[in-house]
This record gives structure tokens, sequence and C-alpha cells, in this order.
């Protein structure tokens, strides 16, 4: 009887066998096709199509120069385009795509006096989504040496022949090596969105960054509200704020949360990690860092004068590093004990929180993900998510909070704390001399002081 019930066993483990065998062969072109056209990361030039002369006709002229330009026939979007110098003809198009579907793009590249290229379009979509369906995506093409790129834009196959009916974007040129920098230290804030009108809080952290070192600001602006629209415009008149409207809501329905379960949307946070990634592009060799951070957020030396010390230190000590990692402190906006000295009247009627008057920061909880926010070498990092770095030619350093740390000053996280459990921090008070008449001079000339 044992011997009966062996040799059936041994049968149907054969059956099985034979038959999972045959569904391989039978599937395998398939995967192979859909495989093909998923593109995990970047592949080296030789990878990618050749590109050939398409056209001698010149580049058509419907140029775009906004910060959001659709893919004809899509609801894809293009942001910008890059060209390293360094990289041997391969144009990065930052866009923003469905990471569940997959189709075959092709590159339409305008070349300066030699008419236009076609090469085909290799995709990279960045691995952090939140689970949203459109997720920021690289757009790899090749480009000849001798075309001398201008502009490009990105084509279904057949819309291909049809070049005039195209949006290009123009191509940012730069290089990695042998650069001057223009700062030492960019900020990057994205997005704005919802009618923000935070104007105090707004203009005491540009104030207190601009003391810490910071001399460039980039804001991706959505939507903000009447008083802090005066403050930015104030700003970008001393010449040291860039601001990059940001439509996204006119393409795709933004999530105003950033986990997919909790909030509705097509993606993440107003396309948050777009314009982080397209500002770490755009400042590749006009800055020696950028930090990534909310209009919230101050990412504060404890040991040191300045951002500029602080990162001589740290990148003396290790020059193989490329993102600076610092934890965030939730200073509660509820909690305004023993600061009644910076309750300054002329202050009194602006939006927003007066940072001077919380001083009180949450402990942090070892058992939770903590949120951070970074510093950056631009031209080191590939890719970036909100709170690390996802492809990068450097170490990432997480910088201890006895030498930095990143100063949210919000609502509460832990609502359930009793007053005796928050620590006392007051370093921002150490800015408070030179950072109130700075704050009052912004404040002055946006018409918000009585």
């Amino acid at each position: 009887m044992d011997r009966c019930i062996w040799t059936m066993r041994k049968c149907h483990l054969a059956t099985a066998f034979i038959m999972f065998t045959c569904l391989g062969i039978l599937f395998s072109p398939i995967y192979n096709l859909f495989s093909s056209q998923t593109v995990i990361s970047p592949k080296p030039r030789a990878a990618i199509q050749k590109p050939y002369t398409f056209s001698t006709l010149p580049c058509p002229k419907s140029r775009s120069n906004n910060s959001i330009t659709p893919i004809k026939g899509t609801r894809y979007l293009m942001v910008s385009a890059f060209l390293m110098y360094e990289a041997d003809g391969q144009i990065n198009i930052l866009t923003i795509m469905n990471r569940t579907h997959f189709e075959s793009f092709t590159c339409i590249i305008c070349c300066d006096k030699h008419g236009l290229e076609i090469s085909a379009v290799l995709l990279d979509k960045h691995s952090d989504h939140f689970g949203f369906p459109f997720v920021t995506t690289d757009a790899f093409c090749s480009v000849e040496s001798t075309c001398n790129a201008t502009h490009v834009t990105i084509s279904r196959p057949e819309n291909l022949l049809d070049t005039q009916s195209h949006m290009y974007l123009p191509i940012h040129k730069y290089m990695i090596h042998n650069r001057k920098f223009d700062v030492d230290f960019t900020l990057c804030i994205s997005c704005l969105f919802g009618g923000y009108n935070n104007v105090l809080q707004l203009v005491q952290t540009i104030e207190t960054y601009k003391l810490l070192g910071v001399e460039r600001v980039v804001i991706y602006k959505t939507h903000s509200g009447p008083e802090l629209e005066k403050v930015l415009q104030s700003y970008k008149e001393e010449g040291m704020l860039e601001i990059i409207p940001w439509p996204i809501h006119h393409f795709l329905e933004p999530s105003k949360g950033w986990n997919y379960e909790l909030h509705s949307g097509e993606v993440h946070y107003y396309g948050q990690q777009a314009t982080l990634n397209d500002c770490i592009h755009r400042n590749r060799q006009r800055s020696r860092y950028v930090l990534l951070n909310d209009a919230d957020e101050i990412i504060m030396p404890y040991q040191h004068a300045s951002l500029r010390q602080l990162m001589e230190e740290l990148q003396g000590q290790q020059p193989d590093v490329a993102t600076f990692i610092f934890q965030t402190h939730v200073f509660s906006k509820n909690v305004a004990n023993g600061s009644a000295r910076f309750d300054l009247p002329q202050w009194r009627h602006v939006p927003g929180i007066n940072i001077l008057r919380h001083i009180h920061r949450e402990p942090i909880r070892w058992f939770v993900n903590n949120p951070s926010k970074m510093i950056v070498n631009p031209r080191k990092v590939a890719q970036t998510s909100v709170h690390h770095v996802v492809k990068s030619s450097g170490r990432t350093l997480h910088v201890p909070n006895n030498l930095a740390i990143v100063l949210h000053t919000a609502k509460p996280q832990q609502p359930d704390l009793t007053f005796e459990k928050l620590i006392m921090d007051r370093k921002i008070w150490e800015f408070a001399e030179r950072l109130i008449p700075n704050v009052n001079k912004i404040l002055q000339k946006s018409g918000l002081l009585n």
C-alpha cells in the first residue's frame, strides 16, 4: 500500500513539474514584452538606442517656459530638462508619470543648425511614491555631441511625425567640475498651496537662515495668501528669492497629505518630490550646498555660528559624504510659557506664528520613525525623496543632535504630553537681537506694519 502511495506522489510531482515548465515557456514572451519596458535604474549611454537625424527642418517655435508642460496625448507631465557636459551626451528630462503604466516614448531633440534628432526614452521611476499612482520619473535620452541640443520634448510613437504640435522644453546645460559657485547655500522650499499665509513664521525663517549664511531661496508656489504674496515680492525685489509657479492642480489631483491610504489624490503632496528634484538640478552648478526643508523648519547648528562653519567641519572630517541628514524636533505652537517679552505689539496683526514665543520642544520618540530634513551636495545626488536621498554617488551622514537639529515650530505631535515633559530650548533667542529688526524691515517694506 505504501509503495502505491509513493508511486502516485511521484506521478503528481512529475505532472506538476511538466505543467509549470509549459506555462513558463508559454508566458515567457509576454513577460519579456512587459519587462523590457520597465526600467528600474538608468543604464549607461551605450545601452540607449543611438540617436539619429530625423529631420533637417529647424526646431519648431512651440517652446515652453512653464514649470509644468504636458506630454501630448497623455496626462503625463514634463518639468525640466538638463544636460551635463560630463554625462557623455545624455539628456535627463524630469517628468511625472503613472508608476503602474508602461509604454514606449521617444525624445525629439532640437539641434542648433542641425535640424531634429530622435532617440528612445529610458524611464527611471523613483522608488518613493507613498502609494500614489503618479510618481516623479527621470526620462533619459541620448544625443550626439555634434547636435548642440537646445530644446527637447517627449512623444508617443503615434505622435512622432507631428513635430510642430509638441511643446519643447529648453535644455539647461551645466558642468559639475571646475566650476565656481554663485552661492554656498541655497534653500529649497516646496510647496506653498491652499492659500498659505503663515507670513510671520516664513519671514522669521528666511531672516534666520540669512543670519546662518543662506544666500538664496527657491520657493515653489501653487497658491499663497494676499499678505504672503506681498512678502514674496519684497524678497524677489531684493534678488535673493526665486519663485517658481507650480500649478500642479491644473493637471492632476494633488494630495494635501503624504499618505495615499489617508489622503485622496493622484500625486503625493502637490508633487513635492518633483519640486525637490528639480531644485537640486537647477542648482547643481550654482550652489555648493542645497537645503531641502519646509517653510516652517530651520536647520539649526548648536555648536557653530553658521552653516558654513558646521559644513566645513562635517565635510572636512568626511569628504565622501554627499547627504547630511538632520533630525526634526517639534516646538509646539500651543505652548508660549516664559516668552512674553517677545509678544511684540507690531507683530500681533501679522498673520502667522511667532517662533520666538515657542521654546519648548517635544522629546524624541525613539520607537517611531521621526522625520528629518537634509543638506545635500547637488552634484552628487541623482534622485531624492522628502526625508532621504534615493540615488547618490556619495555617502549619507546622520548628523548628531548635539551638532544640529531641525527646528519645526508647528502643531504638537504629542498633544497629550504635560508641560513638565517638554524640553526648554532657547536656541532661537540667540538670534533675537539681530532677527527682530530684520523681520521688521521686510514687513515694513511689504506694507504689513502699522
